[in-house]
């Protein structure tokens, strides 16, 4: 069974909101990229909460325009054993340090959970803070079937987190 690392975070002291992911599957660790698969709606999805087409950027843009509109990436899976890319295929997970990076994010007013299985580990990991939302999203991941406007809808809700630009 193939043994899979996140990427490194992104983000900076200015990150407001920190969306979460579980950990990339074969075709973003094959590409280097989060969210690499063609059919994932992480990046139209994000896009239409910032109001920026990011698909149609080069990737380190599209992390530049995430970074200057407040907004961060990572996962709550450090490292783990998962034949594709499936999230119930995962196995021997290892958490991130969440509770490290969120102490370290002087400005953050959420933490959003890509999908549900972000959502019950990071939620299980990460220590209460009044002070921050948890919020649980509809995965990007084209696994989860519902339509990208459906998606959208419940991911607008993001938009009050982020910098206007």
């Amino acid at each position: 069974m193939s043994f899979k690392r996140a990427f490194d975070p992104v983000v900076d002291a200015s990150t407001r909101l920190l969306i979460l992911g579980s950990l990339p599957g074969d075709a973003s660790l094959k590409a280097g990229q989060y969210y690499g698969h063609p059919q994932n709606g992480f990046w139209p999805l994000v896009g239409g909460v910032i109001g920026v087409d990011l698909a149609a950027l080069p990737y380190p843009e599209r992390l530049e325009t995430l970074k200057s509109a407040g907004v961060g990436l990572w996962d709550v899976i450090a490292s783990a054993r998962r034949p594709g890319s499936l999230d119930g295929a995962i196995r021997d997970a290892e958490a991130a340090d969440l509770n490290r990076l969120i102490d370290s994010l002087p400005a953050l007013k959420a933490v959003a959970f890509n999908g549900g299985t972000a959502a019950r580990l990071g939620r299980r990991n990460l220590r209460p803070r009044p002070h921050i939302d948890l919020i649980s999203l509809p995965s990007s991941s084209p696994a989860y079937t519902r339509p990208l406007a459906e998606k959208a809808a419940a991911w607008a809700m993001l938009a009050s987190f982020v910098r206007n630009r």
